[in-house]
């Protein structure tokens, strides 16, 4: 700042962040030095907090991003009398405006879900929207019983009615998580599994998205036919 005289429109000081290279610094002349330093120090701040800003409405963004993508999910796996539900789900969260005259929502109980029956005998409860894969996952499932979701793609959540299930319970368990999602059509999907247990859900997260460790991972190859075979009546 002692190298800064009044009146001066610039001045070349070293840059530390550039191995002291020269850098131009433009001045006002009709401020003191001191104002000066407090105009850049102004702007540097100004800068910093809306760096702040936008990377926080870039974390946002990328959320709302995700769970649309999982609607979409869930619009290509619908079955017809499926569609209303996922609207009311909309309506929820404000992408869509409600109608004058809005039905009651309909209760969520295990008859709002799809349900299927492995080789074992054994039942998977599968969400068919976000709003029933939170009721689903968080307030009807067993915490001993176990959760399963494509890894890192959009899917239905998916639960396994045991709290001990064989290697063919998991198998089948995730072909049916698989078929739910986003890579139904892949060949080599791969699935997460672990326990309720294990499973949260962040503070104002919006519906379906939940964190959890600790699970395993099993690849499989969904096939619809097999599939929708197991779907119990």
């Amino acid at each position: 700042l002692n190298q800064v005289k009044p009146g001066m429109e610039k001045i070349d000081l070293p840059n530390y962040y550039e191995e002291n290279k020269p850098m131009t610094i433009k001045l006002d002349p009709a401020l003191s030095p001191q104002r000066n330093a407090q105009k850049y120090f102004k702007r540097y701040k100004k800068m910093r907090d809306s760096i702040k800003h936008v990377n926080e409405q870039i974390e946002i963004t990328e959320a709302t991003l995700h769970y649309l993508d999982s609607v979409q999910t869930e619009i290509d796996n619908a079955e017809p009398e499926d569609v209303e539900a996922i609207k009311e789900e909309l309506i929820a969260q404000g992408y869509l405006k409600p109608e004058q005259k809005r039905r009651r929502r309909p209760k969520l109980t295990e008859k709002s879900l799809h349900k299927f029956k492995l080789t074992s005998g054994k039942t998977v409860l599968v969400g068919k929207n976000n709003l029933q894969n939170d009721w689903l996952t968080l307030k009807k499932a067993d915490k001993n019983y176990y959760w399963f979701h494509v890894k890192n793609i959009p899917g239905s959540h998916c639960i396994l009615e045991d709290p001990n299930p064989t290697e063919s319970d998991i198998q089948e368990a995730a072909e049916i998580a698989a078929y739910f999602s986003k890579a139904k059509n892949s060949a080599h999907v791969p699935v997460d599994y672990i326990q309720v247990k294990r499973i949260k859900k962040p503070n104002g997260a919006k519906p379906g998205f939940v964190i959890y460790t600790g699970q395993k991972s099993i690849e499989v190859t969904p096939e619809a036919e097999e599939i929708m075979a197991k779907k119990a009546k």
